[in-house]
């Protein structure tokens, strides 16, 4: 008896033979490649056996695309310029348009933001989550040290600074909205899980689905590092090399330009702040700001010039070093039995209000909401969206040889719990300080705020010059990254952008930087005005991300390893199928080489227990004229 497997487009043939006291056997043999049948290769064949060239699209040299690079230059040149000759009149604007985001659009933030979150977890627990990043069998290019180091210090080094104090102290001291009561206790709980969803699970999980996009166009199907790249499966390789490639990839420079350049503003209110701290500056003006970004840029072009491998690397580490040293000083000098009680405490609470928080909106009825939200959670969604494409295209860059499960585990789980300690030590600190009378959040702006925590600490001075230092490193870690990348976007995703045009745009991040503290005024405000422009730029972007998922999707269903093991499964399920129909007593199944005689079965003309013959295709359910499954 033969059976066609896959009706002739997939290129086996089973055959089954048994009889009398003989062995049973079911055998697959692939066609001779060499046949007149064979002279052209199937597609579903080529593609089940492809893999990527020996020299990626990403690893060519360099050229600028000049469609995207004069499209992003000349928005961001617009901007500048309007905030440099009217920055009361683009502070309007941007207060208007976000009023009226958040109205009709805070939904859509909180919504997509958990549906991120499933995404990634679901793509690493699926069958796709053994798919690797790159060539089989390709081992990592970093170890899982730098990888960490280099991956969390880019994807929110200045805001662990920033708000490693501030947040906790905030919602400890003015509760979120609807959650006011309690005790001192309830009210630290409520404040470390509202801090945790900030900065645990969602953000990453949010890089995760971007980074993972295009470390899987890149190594895997050795495509560029552009995100129209990843655009490919669902929208194909003429539109996302047309006109509707381009425009993704102009959003994508812009919301990388707009959410670099506010961590960067974070990053010189902190240092500003510090310096006004240790009796160095006497307040923290705006010209002041604008000089400590112009000091810090010259040293990240610096760094962004010298790359990845050395720069960027290096810089990384040594902050790992230099942070651990900070955390473990605090815990050892500070109420340290609160803060450990305080770590399983906050976990518990935050799984206990997680749906809560997640589906938080303005139809929650507290007054205050809408504002809260905007201050809050869209803003930090806002900023860990329009940071996508820059963290993403980093992570990426870094992940070569990494499995998707390991890619997600290890973008999600290891900074989740990095930030859980890093804020229960610092923040449970500042609310274990305000609880026992000390006003600390009365002391300063919440730049300020770190800085004041430090000052009921020994050897103050110092570890304020540590932190200061700490910030300017993760300042000048996250500005590098972000100048290369943008480099990389705007150069046809070459992985290695040209040294112009990454000096290029990083000094465009420190303008928008100083754009977005002018439309604050530098002072109390300028946080705001950071938030509100931001806020704005990830707008679009979040429906480039929704579409990125789609086409993430149909790309890993096409893979050659997911196509091969489903085929595998057909295969093997229709074999045995077969097997257990035609015969009575067992039989067993082999592969035989390509071009080799397989002998007719024997007794191939007695049906076990009166069955007809069935078809073993592919897809077929055993039944003669079933179409097989493709």
């Amino acid at each position: 008896m033969t059976w066609e497997v896959g009706g002739g487009r997939f290129p086996f043939r089973a055959l089954a033979e048994g009889g009398g006291a003989q062995a049973r056997r079911f055998t697959v043999v692939r066609k001779n490649l060499g046949s007149p049948e064979q002279a052209v290769e199937p597609v579903e064949n080529r593609e089940l056996l492809w893999e990527p060239p020996p020299v990626l699209e990403a690893e060519r040299a360099p050229r600028t695309d000049w469609a995207v690079f004069a499209a992003a230059a000349t928005l961001t040149l617009a901007f500048v310029v309007w905030g440099a000759v009217s920055d009361e009149s683009l502070a309007s604007v941007a207060g208007s348009l976000l009023s009226g985001l958040m109205r009709y659009g805070g939904w859509v933030f909180v919504l997509t933001a958990s549906v991120f979150v499933v995404f990634a977890l679901w793509l690493a627990l699926s069958r796709y989550g053994r798919i690797p990043l790159g060539r089989e069998g390709e081992a990592p290019r970093y170890t899982t040290v730098s990888w960490i180091a280099m991956m969390f210090a880019t994807g929110m080094g200045i805001g662990l600074m920033f708000y490693g104090v501030a947040e906790p102290l905030a919602h400890y001291v003015t509760p979120p909205p609807g959650t006011a009561g309690g005790d001192d206790a309830q009210r630290a709980l409520t404040a470390m899980a509202t801090t945790l969803f900030h900065w645990t699970l969602y953000p990453w999980a949010i890089y995760a689905v971007v980074g993972l996009a295009i470390a899987y166009t890149t190594f895997r199907r050795g495509r560029s590092q552009l995100i129209s790249a990843a655009f490919i499966p669902l929208i194909g390789e003429k539109a996302a090399n047309g006109p509707i490639g381009k425009t993704i990839d102009v959003i994508a420079v812009l919301a990388t330009l707009f959410g670099s350049a506010c961590s960067l503003g974070l990053g010189a209110l902190q240092i500003g702040g510090g310096l006004q701290s240790l009796g160095w500056a006497e307040e923290t003006t705006i010209g002041l700001l604008l000089l400590v970004i112009a000091v810090i840029m010259a040293c990240y072009l610096v760094s962004a010039v010298s790359g990845i491998a050395r720069g960027i690397k290096w810089l990384s580490n040594t902050n790992m070093v230099m942070a651990v040293v900070l955390l473990v000083f605090v815990l050892v000098t500070g109420p340290t039995v609160y803060i450990l009680n305080l770590i399983p405490s906050s976990v518990a609470a935050y799984f206990q209000d997680f749906f809560q928080l997640a589906g938080r909106t303005e139809a929650t009825g507290a007054s205050g909401t809408g504002e809260w939200l905007s201050t809050w959670t869209v803003f930090y969604w806002a900023w860990w969206i329009s940071w996508t494409p820059f963290v993403g295209l980093f992570i990426a860059k870094i992940s070569r040889g990494r499995t998707i499960r390991e890619f997600v585990t290890g973008v999600i789980l290891v900074p989740s719990v990095v930030s859980l300690v890093w804020f229960s030590v610092f923040g449970g600190t500042a609310i274990s300080l305000q609880a026992s009378g000390v006003d600390l959040a009365g002391t300063g702006e919440i730049e300020e705020q770190f800085y004041g925590m430090l000052q009921y600490f020994p050897w103050s001075t110092a570890v304020s010059v540590l932190v200061a230092l700490l910030v300017a490193i993760f300042f000048i870690t996250g500005a590098d990254s972000a100048s290369i990348v943008m480099g990389t976007l705007t150069q046809r995703g070459a992985d290695q952008p040209r040294v112009p045009m990454t000096v290029l745009w990083g000094l465009l991040i420190a303008a928008v930087a100083a754009i977005m503290l002018l439309v604050g005024e530098g002072g109390s405000t300028a946080i705001d005005g950071l938030q509100n422009i931001t806020i704005l730029g990830a707008a679009p972007w979040l429906v480039v991300m929704v579409m990125l998922c789609v086409a993430l999707l149909k790309g890993l269903r096409r893979d050659p390893a997911a196509m091969r093991a489903r085929r595998a499964r057909e295969l093997v399920h229709e074999a045995v199928v077969t097997g257990a129909r035609t015969y009575e007593e067992g039989f067993r199944l082999s592969v035989a080489p390509a071009g080799s005689e397989v002998p007719p079965p024997r007794g191939s003309s007695t049906r076990s227990r009166g069955e007809a013959p069935h078809d073993a295709g592919a897809g077929g359910s055993g039944q003669r004229g079933d179409p097989p499954r493709t």
